[in-house]
C-alpha cells in the first residue's frame, strides 16, 4: 500500500453513505446510465422525443461530472494530530476586493485569519506565483506591495513563475525579497541564488516528515529530470524515495492529462502536482482519490486551498492527504499591518498620478464627451430621476474605499475614462463624474448641438462591462432586479386591451 488520498469536501460520497447529496448523485447517475444507453433501444420514439431526453441526460451528466471539485469550506483544517499545508498563487494583481458590492471574497489582509488557526510550527505557507498580470506601472507598483505582504503574512515559499522572475529580473523588484521567505522558480537561477527545490522538516507525532517542493517546467525540462530535481537522482523507486518521512509536492508551469498520465506512472516519487489555474475557485483535477493528488489553488486570491497531512494507520506507509478550501469571506477578521499596506499602495498609485497618465484614445468624428447635466435641457424628467439612483453617485464609492485616484478602479465609476475629452480628474473633468448618461448612449457633443438631430452612437458601455463576477457577484441572474435600481425613463403606455 502506497499512501492513502482523500479529498475533503467532495460532493460526491465516499462510500454511498447516505445524505441529500449522495441521493441526488445517486439519481443523476441512475439517469445519466440510462440516457446514454444506444439509442436505438428509442428506435420507435420520435425524434424530438430523443433529442429532449438526450439533451436532458447530457445537462445531468454534466452536473455529475461537475460535482466532483470541492465545494468551498470555512471551517479551519487544524487538528492536533495533523499538519498543514496552505496554498495560494496566480493573484494577478488582486489585492483586495474593490468593495463596490457586498459578499465579495479576497484579500491579503485576510488571510492571516486563516493561518493563525494552524500554529506556526504544524503549517507551511506556500504561494505558486503568477503574482501580477503585467509589467505596467501599476503592476509593478503592485508586485513590490505584494512581496512586502507575503513578508507580513510569513509564508515560508513562494515559487515565481517565468513572468514573476522577468519583471523581477529588469526592474530589480527582488533585491532584498529573500530575508522574508525562499524563493524558488522553475527556471532554477543559479545566477540569481534561486534554487528549484525547497525542502523543510516539520514534527509528525513522534518523528519528522520531510516536506520537499519543487518547481518544473515541462515544456522546457524531461519529467525524467524529477527525481534529481527532488535530490533523490535518477532511482525513483528506492525506500528511500517512498519513505512515509517524506512527502514531495511538485509545482507545474504547464499542465496538461499527458504530462500528469506520464509523472504518475513513471515518477511514483511525486505526491501532490499543483498545477495551473484555469478557474477562480481551487479544485481537485482528476480522480481525487488517486496518487499523486493534483489540484490547483484558483485565481485572484479568493480562496487559500491547501492540504491536511495525516499519519496513515500503523505510520508506515505514506501519509493520508486531505484537500481543502476556504474562501476568504468579509467577515474574516484583517489584519492591521496589511490594511496599512494596502492604504500605502493607494497612496503610491497617488502621487504616481496613475489616474491622469491612463491610456486614452481619440474618439471618432471628433465626438466628445459633455457631462450629464448637458443632457438636462431636453430630458429634465430622465435626469431628475438619474440623479437620484445609485449610478449619479458612484464616485462617492470610490472616495468611500478610497480609490478615486486608481485607474483600476475609477473607470467604472466615471464617463469616457479610456477616451480623449473623457473622465481624467475630479479636479479637470467633475463634469464627468459618476455613472453619466452617456457611459450607456455614447458621447453627446453632436447630439447637443443639433438639437437631437444627430443619433447618439459608440462608445456606448453595457452593463456586463463593469457589472462583472469580481465586482459585483450578484448581478449575474439578478439583471431584472438592478435595472429597476436605475430606472429613470417612462415606461411605455400599456396597449389597451382588444376586444
Amino acid at each position: 500500500m502506497s499512501g492513502q488520498l482523500t479529498a475533503h469536501q467532495l460532493t460526491y460520497p465516499d462510500a454511498f453513505g447516505g445524505g441529500l447529496k449522495t441521493n441526488l448523485y445517486i439519481m443523476r447517475l441512475a439517469i445519466c446510465i440510462c440516457v446514454l444507453t444506444p439509442l436505438e433501444i428509442f428506435a420507435k420514439a420520435k425524434k424530438e422525443v430523443i433529442g429532449v431526453l438526450f439533451l436532458t441526460g447530457l445537462t445531468l451528466c454534466v452536473s455529475c461530472v461537475l460535482e466532483v471539485s470541492p465545494e468551498p469550506s470555512g471551517e479551519s483544517p487544524y487538528t492536533t494530530d495533523a499538519l498543514t499545508v496552505f496554498f495560494t498563487g496566480n493573484g494577478l494583481g488582486e489585492l483586495k476586493p474593490c468593495g463596490c458590492s457586498g459578499g465579495q471574497l479576497g484579500g491579503l489582509d485576510r488571510r492571516a485569519a486563516v493561518f493563525s488557526r494552524v500554529p506556526r510550527d504544524k503549517r507551511l505557507v506556500v504561494d505558486t506565483g503568477s503574482l501580477v498580470k503585467s509589467d505596467s506601472e501599476q503592476d509593478l507598483i503592485k508586485f513590490n506591495i505584494i512581496l512586502q505582504a507575503l513578508k507580513l503574512l510569513d509564508y515560508d515559499l513562494v515559487n515565481l513563475s517565468e513572468e514573476d522572475i522577468e519583471i523581477g529580473k529588469n526592474f530589480g523588484l527582488l533585491d532584498g525579497a529573500g530575508p522574508g521567505f525562499n524563493i524558488i522558480s522553475p527556471q532554477g537561477l543559479s545566477e540569481m541564488n534561486i534554487p528549484a527545490r525547497f525542502a523543510k522538516s516539520l514534527p509528525f507525532k513522534d518523528k519528522r516528515v520531510v516536506i520537499t517542493i519543487a518547481a518544473l517546467d515541462a515544456k522546457s525540462t524531461s519529467i525524467d529530470q524529477i527525481g534529481q530535481l527532488f535530490g533523490f537522482g535518477s532511482d525513483v523507486n528506492s525506500a528511500e524515495v517512498n519513505s512515509a518521512s517524506n512527502l514531495n509536492i511538485l509545482i507545474l508551469g504547464h499542465c496538461d492529462n499527458a504530462i500528469i498520465d506520464s509523472i504518475a506512472k513513471r515518477i511514483p516519487l511525486v505526491d501532490c502536482i499543483v498545477c495551473p489555474s484555469e478557474s477562480d475557485e481551487p479544485m481537485v483535477v482528476g480522480e481525487a482519490n488517486k496518487r499523486p493528488l493534483v489540484f490547483s489553488v484558483g485565481r485572484f486570491g479568493r480562496y487559500i486551498s491547501g492540504l491536511q497531512i495525516k499519519e496513515a494507520a500503523g505510520g508506515k506507509d505514506k501519509p493520508i492527504l486531505s484537500f481543502f478550501t476556504i474562501p476568504l469571506e468579509e467577515d474574516l477578521e484583517q489584519e492591521a499591518s496589511l490594511v496599512q499596506l494596502y492604504k500605502d499602495y493607494q497612496q503610491l498609485v497617488r502621487e504616481r498620478n496613475l489616474l491622469e497618465k491612463h491610456p486614452r484614445f481619440t474618439l471618432p468624428d471628433g465626438l466628445e464627451y459633455i457631462g450629464s447635466e448637458s443632457c438636462k435641457v431636453c430630458h429634465e424628467y430622465e435626469y431628475e430621476k438619474w440623479s437620484r439612483n445609485i449610478h449619479a453617485h458612484a464616485y462617492a464609492i470610490l472616495e468611500r474605499e478610497g480609490s478615486q485616484f486608481d485607474p483600476e478602479c475609477a473607470i467604472c465609476h466615471v464617463v469616457g475614462m479610456d477616451y480623449e475629452s473623457g473622465f481624467i480628474s475630479e479636479q479637470k473633468t467633475g463634469h464627468l463624474k459618476n455613472v453619466g448618461c452617456e457611459n450607456c448612449h455614447g458621447p453627446g457633443s453632436e447630439h447637443i448641438m443639433t438639437a437631437g438631430q444627430t443619433k447618439l452612437t459608440e462608445p456606448k458601455s453595457a452593463c456586463i462591462d463593469c457589472h462583472t463576477p469580481e465586482h459585483s457577484g450578484d448581478y449575474a441572474g439578478n439583471e431584472s432586479s438592478f435595472q429597476k435600481k436605475i430606472v429613470h425613463w417612462r415606461e411605455p403606455k400599456p396597449r389597451a386591451p382588444v376586444k
